[in-house]
């Protein structure tokens, strides 16, 4: 039976699955799966967790221009998750979130990790649990291809068996691209997704191809980069699909102050902006194109189906909403402007039970995915492992699959650096904490009556708020003191290493030091 989203729901409610899809899905005739069914075998899990690929960047979230059929093919054959968010919008913290189910407080990564610098090689997660780890240990052959960007690419992280990221850095899109293969160095020229994508086909054959693996489970972590910045070097076939695009769905706004200091402000020159939204866009098709070369690899061989399917991204980006470009680190002081922290989320898994074409207005991130997966794959860690790691994450694939459960959260928590937010009930509060003396004033946004967040409840009538922002603020430090690891916050930034020294922190420091000149 075929569900008309439209008709159907905000599917999955925070107050648990609705009579809607519980109805609809029992019409289907489908039953909630047990133990030996084939619905309960564990799955493969496929992971596309691509860059700065803001949520409103795909037709599956209305998106009137951009050509991505095949992630729309994901979120047609399962769920799309609408209020999919990230744990800090920026790339190395953000990973990290989804690799280990924790918080930057708890990981200790809070900006990206600058190549170039020593702390790059730093052992940032050295001695935590991975999501990798944590599968290959039930059982499964793991992989990752694409950016890992959480400290040294160069060698397999634990809990891979397969290794296929970068020997220096990212870049560039188009050109000579050097690599790590398992910790060896190897090199190619031309386009670097479709080198990415041969990788995963490499992987996914040769575990078809070996004895040893071949009746095992496996996962495959795929990172592209073609929607980061700098934004050149697509695919001129793919840049010229957009030649005759208005880019209506990007709304035309200048920098509101209220947001501090524009660092990646809209440039003046019209044709240079026109530029880079085309190659933004097709760099949008072009990772969607090497995902549907997987997703018919994986049709031909018959394993589709029983194939757990997620597309999402680190964070999200701005390009050329609220008049900047860029993600969290586009202003100072940093931002979380929904366009930042709205992340894509599909998933599917058509043997796992997980209806086809419908939507879920959970409140969920990348540490909640984290659990999610891991209880795709009966991995969900024991007692003592789980509370090691005490991830703030929880599995909502009971909701996926129409069966609901204890009540959903109905807020969101994010930080970045030293500051943090929260999302509740329409509206959102950042607080900001000092670095080297230097701090910001916090902000109260109503998304409902100010939807752009253009006006600072806390700098017009902060004591009508007072209530709600000492109830906002309880939850948000409640939260902290139970997800944060001694050495590892985000308001003790001036005694951990350095990511760097393009931190927003940092630079507000910079600027002040500017001003006193």
């Amino acid at each position: 039976m075929r569900i008309d989203r439209r008709k159907a729901l905000k599917s999955l409610s925070a107050l648990g699955a609705s009579t809607a899809l519980l109805g609809a899905y029992k019409a289907s005739g489908k039953t909630e799966p047990r133990k030996g069914d084939v619905a309960s075998q564990r799955p493969n899990i496929l992971v596309f967790l691509t860059d700065d690929h803001g949520q409103w960047l795909q037709q599956a979230y209305g998106n009137s221009e951009v050509h991505t059929p095949n992630m729309t093919r994901i979120a047609t054959n399962g769920v799309r998750m609408t209020n999919a968010f990230t744990p800090t919008p920026v790339c190395s913290p953000a990973r990290a979130s989804f690799l280990t189910g924790r918080m930057p407080s708890q990981h200790g990564i809070h900006d990206w990790l600058e190549e170039k610098r020593q702390a790059f090689a730093f052992p940032w997660l050295k001695g935590q649990t991975l999501i990798s780890e944590l599968l290959k240990n039930r059982g499964y052959h793991t992989g990752l291809v694409g950016k890992w960007h959480c400290g040294g690419e160069r060698y397999p992280h634990p809990g891979f068996d397969f290794w296929f990221s970068y020997w220096v850095s990212q870049y560039p899109h188009l050109g000579l691209q050097n690599f790590s293969d398992n910790g060896t160095h190897v090199s190619d020229n031309g386009f670097q997704a479709p080198m990415l994508t041969r990788q995963a086909m490499r992987f996914l054959q040769d575990h078809y191809n070996d004895q040893a693996t071949s009746t095992k489970p496996w996962f495959l972590y795929v990172s592209y980069t073609d929607t980061h910045s700098p934004h050149i070097q697509m695919p001129s076939n793919l840049v010229s699909e957009y030649d005759a695009a208005n880019f209506r769905d990007i709304p035309v706004e200048t920098f509101s102050k209220v947001h501090g200091t524009a660092l990646s402000p809209v440039s003046v020159d019209a044709a240079f902006e026109l530029a880079k939204k085309r190659e933004y866009y097709a760099a949008a098709s072009s990772i969607d194109r090497e995902v549907g070369t997987i997703l018919d690899g994986l049709e031909r061989r018959g394993v589709l189906s029983n194939t757990l399917v997620i597309y999402t991204s680190d964070h999200g980006l701005n390009a050329g909403q609220h008049g900047i470009w860029e993600k969290g680190n586009a202003t100072v002081p940093q931002n979380f402007l929904e366009e930042s922290i709205r992340v894509p989320c599909a998933i599917s898994w058509p043997y796992g039970t997980i209806p086809a074409n419908l939507e879920s207005d959970l409140l969920v991130n990348h540490c909640d995915l984290f659990a999610t997966l891991l209880d795709a794959a009966d991995a969900t860690p024991d007692t003592e492992t789980a509370k090691l790691i005490n991830s703030p994450g929880r599995s909502y694939l009971s909701y996926l699959r129409g069966y609901g459960g204890t009540e959903w959260r109905k807020s969101v928590i994010c930080e970045y650096g030293n500051a943090r937010m929260i999302r509740k009930d329409g509206y959102k509060l950042i607080l900001r904490y000092p670095y080297e003396n230097v701090t910001f004033a916090n902000e109260l946004y109503d998304l409902r009556a100010d939807p752009r967040e253009t006006v600072n409840l806390l700098s017009t009538s902060s004591s009508a708020y007072g209530s709600l922002v000492r109830e906002l603020s309880d939850e948000i430090n409640s939260f902290f003191a139970t997800y944060t690891v001694p050495g590892h916050s985000g308001l003790d930034l001036e005694h951990q290493p350095m990511a760097t020294p393009a931190s927003p922190w940092i630079r507000a420091v910079e600027m002040k030091r500017q001003e006193r000149k």
